[in-house]
């Protein structure tokens, strides 16, 4: 597991969806459906997270740890950072998806430069249900 980078500041936006829970549905020729579902945990969570006039060093900071993350096949935690800050109690638990639905990167970061030495960075995360070990 690796903490995203604690240097980065609280993101100047955030986008969250919860995913969906595996299941089928089938529906009969009189209308009448039924539902199979496939386990009891949400898969696909979604996280989008902006930052916005960052310094370099920090938008470096996390294409750092875009790499560590991808080289190894890791995930992502958020314990210890900013990305939280900013969101209720409530919401913020969310966040932190728990075992046994990790954080990974969904793809690379993009980064953005606005002025020398600051730059706009956005990065998505999606929550994979990993097979127990």
């Amino acid at each position: 597991m690796a903490s995203f980078p604690a240097s980065v500041p609280t993101p100047t936006t955030r986008s969250y969806s919860p995913g969906t829970y595996p299941q089928a549905e089938f529906e009969a020729q009189n209308g009448v459906k039924t539902v199979i579902r496939y386990g009891k945990n949400r898969t696909n969570a979604t996280l989008s997270l902006g930052f916005s006039n960052i310094t370099d060093a920090q938008a470096a900071s996390i294409l750092s740890n875009y790499e560590a993350v991808n080289s190894v096949w890791d995930n992502v935690t958020f314990d210890g950072t900013n990305v939280i800050d900013g969101a209720d109690s409530q919401l913020q638990a969310f966040f932190k998806e728990g075992t046994p639905l990790k954080w990974r990167y969904s793809g690379p970061p993009n980064v953005t430069s606005v002025f020398p030495g600051i730059s706009n960075v956005s990065c998505s995360f999606v929550a994979c249900l990993d097979a127990p070990i």
